[in-house]
Formats: C-alpha cells, structure tokens, sequence
C-alpha cells in the first residue's frame, strides 16, 4: 500500500480560490491515494508541516504555493530523498514554469499522482537555498517598494512596473568583488544577478531555463553606465538584439563582496538582509522533484 501524501498548502499565494483543498482531496481520492492536507497560514507552521512529514518519512511531500514558499520548503528537503510535488499557486511560479509543471491546479495534482522524480540543482547562499536565483542592486529594491504596496491579481504587475521604473529613475549603482575560479573581478553595477543554471537572456523566452541540471551557478552582471544603458539593456534583450551591456560568469562556485557590512538580497523573490562576503555555490542533483515524464532537458 502506497504512503499517503503530505500536501501543505500556503493560502495566502496567488488569487486562488479557498476550495483548493476539497478539489486536492477529491482528486487524490478518485485515483486511489490518501492524501493528509495541511493548510499553513504562516512561513513557521509551513516550515514545521514540512518538518514533521520529513521526520514521519512522508513518501512524498506536496506543497501549494509560489517561488517563496517553495524555496522555503526546498531549504529544507534538500540532501533528503523525499520527492517535493508542486502545487504552483502563485502569481508568476517560474520554478513550476521551468521544469514543464502546468499551471492548472488539476494537471498539477496528476503529475504528483504519476509519481515520475528527477534530482535537479538547488543554488545556496550562505546557506540558504533557493531554486530560481539571488540578486543584490537593484532588484531587492523594487521587491521592498513592491511589498509596501501589496495587491494581488492584474494589479500586481502595474505595482511592479512602477516600482522598477522608479527604482531605475533613481538608478543606484553598487560595488562588488566578485571571486569566481581564481579570478577576481571588481565592478560598480546596478545589478549581481545569480541564477540556479543559466537563463535565456533574450526574446520570447527570456527569464526561463533549459535545464536545472547543468550543475552550475549562472552570474550575470550589468555593466554600469547610467539609467539609460539599464532601459537600453532591457530594450535589447526584450527585442532579442545583441548587446555587450551584461556580463555572464559560469561557475560552481563564487564569492560576491559588496561594499557595507550588511546588503538587502533577493532569494527567490524574497528579500533577506545578510553579512557579506556571500557564499555562492550549486548543489547539484540536490533536490527529488515530481515532474512530467521525461523531464524537459537542454535543447
């Protein structure tokens, strides 16, 4: 007899509805597997959900909601064998997206039911992981601005727009050593960008990867040069035109030094104020996912 399923769900992700843990329930029920639901109305009772159903050695463990919850989660599945199944119930879930998990909440439940895992990447820094990328600049900025005025729905992206573009008039640039295989390198940039495996930077497809498990950090640096080079740089990579604006480092690990003793740093869309020197490095194959069959790979 099969173990039953550890479903944790975060209601307060996306603009879902409050029926999703009936609909959960019902579907797993009508292919002959128990499901134990969950639902956690903070980041500590997700985290101590997740943790009871490790110690109970859960035979997999699901969980409902967007990148910041699942990177939570991940944190603290990687290193074990126990599959995460993804529920992606937040606004954007570039993990889900990634790794070809359909957005539709009962397609979704299917694939956890299938039951297929594949070990994909994690990155971590300072010890903390995350599955989609870490950024210091700019970016951290626009999240802060964003959370100051939470919406939910279309009018997310209208908060978001204005906070880049207010963030980009008042254009900050910082300064960065940034060790990587021996060598070291010193910019003033607006933007450190350091992605679990590389990104599309250009076209359609841009903010997407291939593949989770090309076992290396992907770092993206935009070179200074004023608020203008930073919309021309986003101009080109939107129209998919060439640009020498950005500068790509791959490695496993790397070692990023801003100036200051503390820095407000994006992880998976969340923002974290840490001590530097940040400790980058890839976990590869550190994490068991339910995904479709066969995992979508590098073209």
């Amino acid at each position: 007899m099969e173990s039953p399923l550890v479903v944790v769900l975060n209601p307060s992700s996306g603009t879902r509805g409050a029926g999703i843990p009936a609909r959960v329930s019902a579907l797993c029920q009508a292919a002959g597997r128990t499901a134990e639901i969950t639902t956690a109305p903070d980041v500590e009772a997700l985290c101590r959900a997740v943790e009871d159903a490790i110690a109970s050695r859960a035979g997999a463990i699901v969980v409902g909601g967007g990148d910041g919850t699942l990177s939570c989660v991940a944190g603290l599945l990687a290193g074990h064998d126990i599959p995460l199944g993804v529920l992606p119930l937040g606004t954007l879930n570039h993990f889900a997206r990634d790794l070809g998990i359909p957005q539709e909440l009962d397609a979704a439940v299917q694939v956890v039911l299938a039951g297929h895992s594949e070990r994909i990447d994690v990155g971590e820094v300072n010890g903390r992981v995350f599955l989609n990328n870490s950024s210091l600049g700019l970016y951290p900025l626009i999240v802060r601005l964003r959370e100051q005025h939470p919406v939910r729905g279309p009018a997310k992206w209208a908060v978001a727009l204005w906070a880049t573009m207010r963030e980009i008039r008042l254009h900050r640039e910082i300064a960065v050593r940034i060790k990587v295989e021996g060598e070291v390198l010193v910019h003033r940039t607006p933007i450190v960008f350091v992605g679990n495996n590389e990104y599309r930077a250009a076209g359609l497809e841009m903010g997407t990867r291939a593949s989770l498990r090309g076992g290396r950090l992907a770092i993206y640096v935009v070179k200074a040069g004023g608020r203008r080079h930073v919309l021309r740089l986003a101009w080109k990579m939107l129209t998919s035109r060439e640009h020498d604006e950005l500068e790509v480092l791959l490695a496993e690990a790397a070692t990023i030094e801003p100036s200051g003793p503390r820095v407000h740093l994006a992880v998976d869309g969340e923002v974290a104020e840490l001590r530097p020197p940040l400790e980058y490095r890839i976990r590869p194959a550190a994490l068991r996912v339910l995904v479709p069959d066969p995992l979508p790979e590098l073209p």
